[in-house]
């Protein structure tokens, strides 16, 4: 009864029992009040401008590309690195079961029938040796009372003889987690879980990012071959005007080789534009964790590169911490490394553990359910550190770097955060304004060529004008396609810089649930 009261009492212990180590606090983000100065940002005058609206969490939506969004709703389900990540969250999830697992008792049971003899000349050959009491009467197991465990040999026989070993039983155990070391623990693991849901969250986005941009430059190298095509289409016609021109004595042979170089040189272009619609369209292919060329039918036909949209809304400085999962991994991985200080500090103090077991066991198994046949063993163990070499401090200091190493790395994490966006809104207003100026470049050569046509056509002016004139209106269309991709493509990255995606509903990734409630 005193050991019932033992375990009773240190029960109570530990229920009252304290959590060394420092508590988690959610460090300061020390974000912005403002994403960036006035002039960073794309004014009202341009296209398409920002707002300090909430985001649209499924950002590929604004680009009114059907197939754009096809492709993204099918990116979940289909890329093999996130498939792979959700395989890594599912692995931490269960490494935090087995984690939590510590927190509670272990029983075992057991069960065991065997035939076996003891050595003549060993330690149990001195007990076959002994003799019985003449008045013995049935002792528990089965052999009769008295001093001998194990039953005699036969006359003339050398040793004790064999017998059967019948027994079946339990054996339980529990550390009391006075110190908080298993709290800790578990607190650790699921800042891990949390960490491997944000990473998965991470390359989710990053993902349909790429899947975006990549589908943006396909359309802008679709552009340029077409414009390349209008192009080559027109400069054979003038070689053809040439020949007829030189035909009537109104032309020279050499404004003919030059017509003729013009053609080849439009039509070189065409190849590498074919080999980058087809690397694209391979890289779409990859995402979607699909064989090289599988999207060539879906893709091939030409479309224009997806418009942006009026208004881009770029939501608020305070909720960055909150949206983009970069951070959000960081602050887990920070509150990991705080929650694993208390579990090296608990290995300081002196652990306890619980411990009991009973059986049955019996040389004969009629014999094994008699009350007779029971045997037990219960009793509190403890163990306390006394010399470990400095390895407990060294681990504590170890655990206590490692978090100052998380800290910096958060702050360093916020900081790229603030430049990412910093610098795609830089980009995405200084592009627009881009955009007009090239737009008023082509117009003129557009206008030069008309004229240099015409100049030409009624003999005051040269071959070489038109041709001049041709390759700069080439170029300028080139730049101006260049620039409306390039548009595009900035405010992906600018979404991308600013959380936009999944949020904290994710869609379903294989046999894994990636629902996740966000952190507040």
């Amino acid at each position: 009864m005193n050991i019932i009261k033992l375990h009773i009492a240190l029960a109570a212990v530990l229920l009252a029992g304290c959590t060394v180590g420092p508590n988690f606090t959610r460090p300061d983000a020390k974000l912005p009040t403002a994403w960036c100065a006035a002039d960073c940002q794309a004014k009202p005058t341009v296209p398409s401008h920002t707002a300090p609206a909430p985001i649209n969490t499924a950002w590929w939506t604004s680009f009114d590309d059907p197939e754009l969004v096809k492709l993204e709703e099918r990116v979940a389900d289909a890329n093999l690195d996130l498939k792979v990540a959700s395989l890594r969250l599912a692995e931490s999830r269960a490494e935090r079961s087995i984690t939590a697992a510590d927190q509670y008792p272990t029983v075992e049971g057991n069960a065991s029938a065997v035939r076996q003899r003891a050595s003549a000349n060993g330690v149990m050959g001195i007990a076959g040796a002994l003799t019985q009491s003449t008045n013995a009467t049935t002792a528990a197991n089965g052999t009769g009372a008295g001093v001998v465990a194990l039953p005699s040999g036969s006359k003339g026989s050398s040793g004790p003889a064999p017998f059967n070993l019948f027994q079946a039983g339990f054996d339980a155990s529990w550390e009391l987690d006075l110190w908080g070391k298993v709290r800790r623990e578990v607190e650790a693991a699921d800042a891990s879980v949390d960490a491997q849901a944000d990473a998965r969250r991470d390359l989710l986005m990053s993902t349909m990012a790429e899947v975006a941009r990549d589908y943006i430059q396909l359309r802008g190298t679709q552009t340029d071959y077409a414009i390349t095509l209008d192009n080559l289409n027109a400069a054979k016609d003038a070689e053809r005007v040439t020949r007829e021109r030189m035909a009537h004595g109104l032309a020279t042979e050499l404004d003919v080789t030059e017509a003729a170089s013009q053609v080849s040189a439009e039509n070189a272009i065409l190849p590498q534009l074919a080999q980058q619609e087809d690397e694209t369209i391979n890289r779409l292919s990859f995402l979607l964790g699909q064989a090289p060329g599988a999207l060539r039918a879906e893709l091939e036909e030409s479309r224009p590169v997806p418009p942006t949209p009026p208004v881009v809304p770029v939501g608020i400085p305070s909720d960055l911490a909150r949206r983009r999962p970069d951070i959000r991994e960081a602050e887990a991985n920070l509150h990991q490394a705080t929650a694993d200080i208390g579990v090296a500090k608990a290995d300081f103090y002196p652990s306890i553990t619980l411990s009991a077991s009973g059986s049955l066991q019996a040389l004969q198994f009629s014999q094994l359910g008699n009350w007779g046949s029971r045997q037990f063993s219960i009793g509190p163990s403890i163990n306390l550190p006394i010399f470990e070499g400095g390895r407990l401090k060294a681990t504590l200091n170890l655990r206590k770097e490692q978090q100052q190493e998380a800290a910096i790395n958060y702050q360093r994490v916020v900081l790229s955060a603030w430049h990412d966006i910093d610098n795609a809104l830089t980009e995405y207003s200084s592009q627009q304004q881009r955009h007009d100026q090239l737009q008023a470049e082509v117009q003129d050569n557009q206008r030069a060529l008309h004229l240099a046509q015409a100049q030409y056509t009624a003999g005051t002016g040269s071959f070489l004008q038109v041709l001049d004139a041709e390759r700069r209106l080439l170029a300028a269309q080139q730049d101006l396609t260049d620039n409306t991709t390039q548009i595009s493509t900035t405010l992906v990255s600018l979404y991308k810089a600013l959380g936009g995606g999944w949020e904290s509903t994710y869609p379903e990734i294989g046999s894994v649930a990636v629902t996740q409630t966000p952190r507040s």
